[in-house]
C-alpha cells in the first residue's frame, strides 16, 4: 500500500470520485474552496469520503488564514500570520497560541484531520508567501510559529510545517514556474534551515518547496534524498510525515509525467505524495501499483489522524474560549 492524497471537483461526491477514494492506495483528501458551500454541506461530504474510502482517511485543508483560507462563511476570518507580529512585542506569543488553537478547532470542528499550517518560510522576495510567513527575521518566526504550534496541538491537531528549507527568497511562484534559488549554501543554512531545525520535534508533517537549490542539488527538495534524508532527517532529526507538495504543480514537471513524480518524491523520501487538480493523472498513476510504503510511514499516517468525536462548530462558538479569542481577530482587524 502506498499512500496518496488526491482531490475532488465539487461540493458532493460523484461515483468517479468514490471509486478513486476506494482505491488502496488512496488514503488522503485535500479540500479545496470549490468544496464549501456551509458546515453542514462540508461535514456531510467529510463523512461521506470517510465512508467511500477502503482504508483510514487523512483529510486536509489549506487553512492557514489571510488569504489562504479555504472555508469563510460560518468561520472566524483568521488574519494573515504576519499581522501577529505587528502587535505589541510581550501580546505576540499569547496571539499566535490563540489563533493556532482557533484555526485549528474550526477545521477540527466540521471532521477535518489537519490544516497544513504553519508556513514556516522566511519572507524575503516571494510574492506566493509573503504575509503568509510570520517575520522576515528567523529568532521571531521560530518564537511566533512555536507558539501558534502550541495552540494547534492544544485543539488536537498535529502542526505541518512548511515549505522546507525555505520558499521565502526566491520570486517565482512553484505552481506556475519553476523557481531557482540561487544562493549559497551557507546562505540557506544560516537563513532558513534554522527555523526548521527549531521546530522539527514539534511537527507531525512537513511539506518540501518546489524549488530547486542549484548550488546545494539539482532536484527540487521534494524530490532530493539529501534535503529529505541527509538533512531533514538525520541532520534535523524530524520524525514526521513527509507530504509532497502538490505534484500537479509546474515545479514539480522537471521530474517527468506525474508517475515519475509521484516516484521521484516517494524515492527521495516522501510518506505520502499529492495528486490535485489533475484527475486524468490520478487515474493514471493508480493504474499500476505503487512501491508500498513502510510500517513506520503509515504509523506516521496514523499519528495525524483526529480523534473521531469532535466538538461542532455550534458549540464550539458558544464556548468562552472561542469568545475570548475572536478578541485578537477584532484588535488585529480593526
Amino acid at each position: 500500500m502506498a499512500q496518496v492524497m488526491i482531490d475532488i471537483a465539487g461540493t458532493e461526491l460523484t461515483a468517479e470520485d468514490k471509486q478513486l477514494l476506494a482505491h488502496p492506495d488512496v488514503n488522503g483528501l485535500i479540500l479545496f474552496t470549490r468544496n464549501f458551500v456551509s458546515i453542514e454541506q462540508v461535514e456531510s461530504l467529510v463523512a461521506a469520503a470517510r465512508a467511500a474510502s477502503e482504508t483510514p482517511l487523512l483529510v486536509a485543508v489549506d487553512h492557514e488564514g489571510g488569504r489562504v483560507q479555504r472555508f469563510r462563511d460560518g468561520f472566524s476570518a483568521i488574519p494573515a500570520m504576519a499581522r501577529i507580529a505587528e502587535l505589541p512585542h510581550d501580546e505576540q506569543l499569547a496571539a499566535a497560541q490563540d489563533l493556532g488553537w482557533l484555526m485549528a478547532r474550526e477545521v477540527r470542528a466540521v471532521g477535518i484531520d489537519i490544516s497544513f499550517a504553519p508556513v514556516l518560510d522566511i519572507n524575503g522576495c516571494s510574492e506566493v508567501i509573503g504575509d503568509r510567513a510570520f517575520a522576515s527575521d528567523v529568532q521571531q518566526v521560530a518564537h511566533i510559529a512555536q507558539a501558534f504550534i502550541e495552540g494547534m496541538h492544544e485543539a488536537g491537531m498535529g502542526a505541518t510545517g512548511k515549505h522546507f528549507p525555505g520558499h521565502g527568497s526566491v520570486a517565482a511562484d512553484s505552481h506556475f514556474a519553476v523557481p531557482v534559488d540561487s544562493r549559497s549554501k551557507e546562505a540557506i543554512f544560516s537563513t532558513d534551515l534554522p527555523v526548521f531545525d527549531m521546530l522539527a520535534d514539534r511537527l507531525a508533517g512537513m511539506m518540501p518547496a518546489h524549488v530547486i537549490y542549484e548550488q546545494v542539488d539539482p532536484q527540487p527538495a521534494g524530490f532530493s534524498h539529501y534535503w529529505l534524508q541527509t538533512i531533514l532527517r538525520e541532520q534535523l532529526g524530524f520524525n514526521g510525515l513527509i507530504f509532497s507538495d502538490d505534484l500537479s504543480m509546474q515545479g514539480a514537471t522537471v521530474v517527468g509525467d506525474m508517475r515519475q513524480r509521484a516516484l521521484a518524491a516517494l524515492q527521495a523520501g516522501c510518506d505520502m505524495v499529492l495528486v490535485c487538480n489533475d484527475r486524468d493523472a490520478a487515474f493514471e498513476l493508480l493504474q499500476q501499483p505503487l512501491p508500498d510504503t513502510s510500517a513506520r510511514s503509515r504509523q506516521r499516517l496514523q499519528a495525524m489522524l483526529g480523534a473521531a468525536n469532535y466538538e461542532r462548530m455550534d458549540e464550539l462558538q458558544r464556548s468562552n474560549r472561542w469568545q475570548e479569542v475572536q478578541r485578537w481577530i477584532e484588535r488585529i482587524s480593526g
